[in-house]
C-alpha cells in the first residue's frame, strides 16, 4: 500500500497543491483553479499516485469551501492546520523563501509527522447555517458601535450637554436626534409639545426624556461653529443606528428560529447565562460536536479559558493566558460566566470564593468560566439540562 499525503495552500480564485510520499519527496506540485472541474481533476491525479491519501489544507472556510466540501464528499480525510502554524512551520525548513508551492509542501510535511491536527468533517446545516448568521450580527454589532461612536463625537461637537445626558443607543434619544439635535431647537419646542412629540412616535418615558433634553438646552445658549451641518450629519447618523437596530433584531429573530432547530438547544439553553445568542455562538465556534475535541480540557484550550503552563529551567508552575485560541468561543464562554454571576448563586458564590482567595475580577471570570466548560460539556455528553443538583447527588 502506498500512502500519500498532499498539503493545499489555499487562497481565493487559486490553489496550490503538494503530494509528498512517506520519504517526503515530491510526487506532484500544481496550481489549480479554484473551480469544481480543475479540483475534480487534481482529486484524481492525486488519487493515482497512491492507494490511500491524506489531506491538509490552512483554511476552514471561506475560499477553500469548495476544495474541501468536493474531498469531503469522496470521503477523503482532511486535515486543518492553521496558517500561524505552517508560517511557524516553515522556519524550520531550508530557504528563507515564501512561495505557495513552499506553504503546500509544508502543509502535506506537517500532516505526514503530526497526529494533533484536527480532521475537518462535514458540517450539520443548522450549525452551518448559525455560523453565517451569527457571523453577520457580529458585523452588523461592530457597524452599530462605530456609528454610535460617530454619532457622539458630531453630538459633543454642537451639544456636549445632551451627549452626556442621552444614552444613544436607546430608541427614545435617537429618535430624539432624528427630529432636533441644537440647543435652541428644543428650547423653541418646550417641554410640553417635545413630550407629545416623542408620544407620537411611541418613546416610553417620553415625558423624562423630554425634561431632560430641554434641561441640557436651556444651560447652552452659545450657538458653534458648523452647528447646522453637523445638526445634518447627526440626523444621518441617528437613523443610521435606529436601522442598524432594527437589523440587529430581525437577525435575532432568526437565530432564535434555527437555533431552537438543534437537537442541543434545550441542553445548552439551560445553562445559567447561556441565553439564544451566546448559545448559538457556542455552536457556531464549536460545530456541535464534542467529539471533536476528545476532552472538556481541549474545549476550554480552544476558548482560551485554560492557562497554559511557562516553565523554564528551575522555575514551575508559572501559568500565563493562552495566546492561540478562539477569540469567539472565549467572548461566549466569559460572558455567559459574567451573566450567570448575577442569575446563579452558585456560580457567584464561586466567584465570590475566588475573590476572597486574592483573585482579580477577570481571573476569577475566568476561572468559572473554565468550571462551566466542564458542567457544559458533561451535559452535551449526557443529552441532559443543566440542574443546580445533578443526579448522582440525589441518587447518593
Amino acid at each position: 500500500m502506498v500512502t500519500i499525503w498532499a498539503g493545499i495552500d489555499a487562497g481565493k480564485t487559486h490553489h496550490h497543491c503538494v503530494a509528498i510520499d512517506a520519504s517526503g519527496h515530491r510526487l506532484l506540485s500544481r496550481r489549480v483553479a479554484n473551480e469544481e472541474p480543475e479540483l475534480l481533476e487534481l482529486l484524481t491525479d492525486v488519487l493515482a499516485l497512491g492507494n490511500e491519501v491524506t489531506w491538509g489544507i490552512d483554511l476552514a472556510d471561506g475560499g477553500a469551501a469548495l476544495a474541501i466540501a468536493i474531498l469531503l464528499n469522496h470521503e477523503q480525510p482532511v486535515n486543518y492546520i492553521s496558517g500561524r502554524a505552517i508560517h511557524r512551520a516553515s522556519e524550520s525548513y531550508r530557504g528563507e523563501g515564501k512561495t505557495d508551492a513552499k506553504d503546500a509542501a509544508v502543509i502535506a510535511d506537517q500532516v505526514r509527522i503530526r497526529r494533533d491536527l484536527n480532521p475537518l468533517r462535514t458540517g450539520d446545516e443548522t450549525v452551518i447555517d448559525l455560523k453565517i448568521l451569527t457571523g453577520r450580527r457580529i458585523d452588523l454589532v461592530a457597524d452599530r458601535t462605530r456609528t454610535v461612536n460617530r454619532l457622539r463625537a458630531q453630538l459633543t461637537g454642537i451639544f456636549p450637554g445632551l451627549e452626556r445626558a442621552l444614552d444613544l443607543t436607546n430608541k427614545g434619544p435617537l429618535t430624539l436626534l432624528t427630529g432636533y439635535q441644537t440647543p435652541a431647537a428644543i428650547r423653541r419646542l418646550g417641554t410640553k409639545r417635545l413630550e407629545t412629540w416623542l408620544r407620537n412616535r411611541k418613546i416610553l418615558r417620553a415625558d423624562q426624556l423630554a425634561e431632560t433634553a430641554v434641561e441640557a438646552a436651556e444651560r447652552q445658549h452659545t450657538s458653534l461653529p458648523g452647528e447646522k451641518l453637523t445638526a445634518q450629519m447627526v440626523h444621518t447618523l441617528a437613523n443610521e443606528v435606529m436601522a442598524l437596530n432594527q437589523q440587529v433584531a430581525e437577525l435575532d429573530k432568526l437565530i432564535e428560529a434555527r437555533f431552537r432547530d438543534h437537537h442541543h438547544f434545550e441542553v445548552i439553553t439551560s445553562m445559567p447565562g447561556l441565553g439564544i445568542i451566546l448559545g448559538a455562538e457556542f455552536l457556531a465556534a464549536t460545530g456541535g460536536d464534542m467529539a471533536a475535541f476528545g476532552t472538556p480540557d481541549r474545549l476550554a484550550g480552544f476558548g482560551g479559558v485554560a492557562p497554559v503552563p511557562r516553565d523554564s529551567g528551575k522555575i514551575s508552575g508559572n501559568l500565563r493566558r493562552p495566546q492561540r485560541y478562539n477569540r469567539r468561543l472565549q467572548r461566549v464562554f466569559y460572558t455567559s460566566a459574567l451573566f450567570s454571576i448575577r442569575r446563579s448563586e452558585e456560580s457567584r458564590r464561586f466567584y465570590d470564593r475566588k475573590r476572597a482567595e486574592g483573585k482579580r475580577h477577570t481571573q476569577a471570570v475566568l476561572a468559572l468560566a473554565r468550571r462551566r466548560v466542564n458542567v457544559l460539556w458533561a451535559l452535551l455528553r449526557d443529552g441532559r439540562c443543566y440542574e443546580l443538583t445533578p443526579p448522582t447527588a440525589l441518587a447518593a
